[in-house]
């Protein structure tokens, strides 16, 4: 059994700019499999958070960007991973299909059991963290997004696309002005997760089978590493491939 330290609050992040005005947040002590990605994306009247990992430490408190300007604060989905922190801010968005969990959030409707254990970390959270009462809180959502909508941060549009199948009420976000697309969980560089208990295999394959086209420059996923457009269209074909 290994026995774990407890990090300070204030190496909880880190934190990286990845250009285009977009910062990666990260909490480098959880395991990479859970770790979560948080994408900090500057506008010219305001800013936009999307996701805001496990919520163990405060992303307010001790990541300055965060703070400096208005928020838009937008939920990928609604595992814990991802809303941790959502109650943080004033202004928080997700799409219908989920708006009933962020407004709700239980260690069962947000996966954090059984996934969250003393295990899926490297470093444990400051005390009194306990992995057995961690929760995700309550943070209703305040716009509420169908496909097809769109965030404005004044000089950027960032275009809602529905992607259920990793679980109801995915999204990604696509700036067509510039190539980026921000994919949630639905598709990144790594295992993905196809068995949750609201996932659904069709709704899968029509996402993947939809964001394949995208004229992707980078993805910025939900999990491990960015990649640009080749390495895209490659994960999904090579996915969609073993599913025929």
């Amino acid at each position: 059994m290994r026995i774990l330290d407890h990090a300070k609050p204030e190496d909880w992040y880190s934190t990286k700019s990845v250009g285009d005005d977009v910062t990666y947040i990260g909490e480098p002590f959880i395991e990479e499999f859970y770790r979560c990605n948080i994408w900090h994306i500057r506008g010219r009247d305001g800013d936009m958070l999307v996701d805001s990992g496990m919520g163990v430490v405060s992303l307010t408190a001790w990541v300055p960007l965060v703070t400096e300007r208005p928020v838009q604060a937008v939920a990928s989905h609604t595992h814990f991973d991802h809303i941790g922190c959502h109650h943080e801010f004033e202004n928080r968005i997700c799409h219908r299909c989920e708006a009933d969990l962020l407004a709700a959030p239980t260690r069962k409707n947000t996966l954090a059991d059984p996934y969250v254990t003393d295990e899926i970390f490297t470093k444990l959270p400051p005390l009194p963290y306990a992995s057995t009462t961690y929760a995700v809180k309550a943070a209703p959502a305040t716009r509420i997004v169908e496909d097809g909508d769109v965030i404005d941060l004044g000089d950027r549009h960032f275009e809602v696309i529905h992607t259920p199948g990793h679980s109801p009420g995915g999204i990604a976000l696509w700036e067509a002005s510039t190539g980026i697309l921000f994919s949630g969980d639905i598709v990144y560089d790594g295992p993905l997760i196809e068995d949750t208990y609201h996932a659904n295999a069709k709704d899968y394959v029509r996402s993947m089978e939809r964001l394949y086209d995208l004229p992707v420059r980078v993805v910025h996923g939900g999990h491990f590493a960015s990649y640009g457009a080749e390495r895209h269209r490659e994960i999904i074909k090579n996915w969609l491939g073993n599913r025929t």
